[in-house]
């Protein structure tokens, strides 16, 4: 048997569903005097499973406090066998464990944990994200008066914007104070949770509707700093430049802004 052919042997091995090894390639091998060929495939076989799960439970820590050991096992060794990792980094191993979730359960209980497993990837991806150049409130005290009104921003890299429609954060923060949890409860009214990387600190913030709609026309649509003025006017009236600038003010405190160049 070529290198190449054994590699593959033992790669297909170890992704199987059973630890028992076929026939044709335990026979390319051999025992030792304390551990015989079947045993040590066996025990090769469980422990990538096991450090697959390891990696699982350490991006998915809500996830598993709400599942528990027995549910969470059942349903990331589902996942692995579905989506083995393809990538030389496991850091990647749970960027389609959401999708699978949803197509995996049936939709009343994959709706709330699929969101949860959204919200926990989010940090994973904020805390990866490359730095980009945020806005300061420097900056902001630094441009020049006639340069605010076409003022446009982007998001900055880091950001992740989760749309949840249960307490999700709640949940999350639950299960990383490891107190009671009151999970998968629909909210009165959807939210956006933003997660973004401050230093080395993930962050998040829930906006209200109104809010969420400021800051996604103004990164989203384009909007410029008076277009969002002019928006916020039908429901703010006189007090719309005000509420302009206290949220722009703190979406750029927060570090979530760059400066959009024409």
């Amino acid at each position: 048997m070529r290198l190449t052919d054994w590699q593959r042997a033992f790669e297909e091995h170890l992704l199987a569903e059973t630890p028992v090894a076929g026939i044709g390639f335990a026979a390319t091998l051999l025992g030792g005097p304390t551990l015989d060929v079947e045993t040590g495939l066996a025990i090769y076989h469980n422990a990538y499973l096991s450090r697959l799960q390891d990696v699982l439970r350490q991006d998915f820590g809500a996830l598993w406090y709400w599942l528990g050991d027995d549910e969470f096992a059942s349903l990331t060794e589902a996942y692995v066998r579905r989506y083995p990792s393809a990538h030389y980094s496991l850091r990647w191993l749970g960027e389609r464990f959401a999708g699978f979730i949803q197509e995996h359960l049936v939709a009343e209980q994959s709706a709330p944990l699929a969101e949860l497993a959204r919200l926990e990837w989010a940090f994973t991806l904020a805390f990866d994200a490359p730095p980009g150049t945020p806005l300061t409130l420097d900056d902001m005290a630094r441009l020049p008066p006639p340069d605010w009104p076409g003022l446009q921003v982007n998001l900055a890299p880091t950001v992740q914007q989760i749309f949840c429609r249960f307490n999700t954060v709640e949940t999350w923060r639950a299960a990383k104070a490891k107190s009671a949890l009151h999970a998968g409860q629909p909210l009165d009214a959807p939210q956006v949770c933003l997660v973004w990387r401050d230093q080395q600190i993930c962050r998040y913030r829930s906006l209200e509707p109104a809010q969420t709609c400021a800051l996604a026309g103004m990164v989203s649509t384009g909007w410029c700093f008076s277009e969002l003025c002019e928006r916020l006017a039908v429901s703010h009236g006189e007090g719309a430049p005000l509420q302009a600038v206290s949220w722009l003010k703190q979406w750029v405190q927060d570090g979530l802004l760059e400066r959009r160049i024409p």
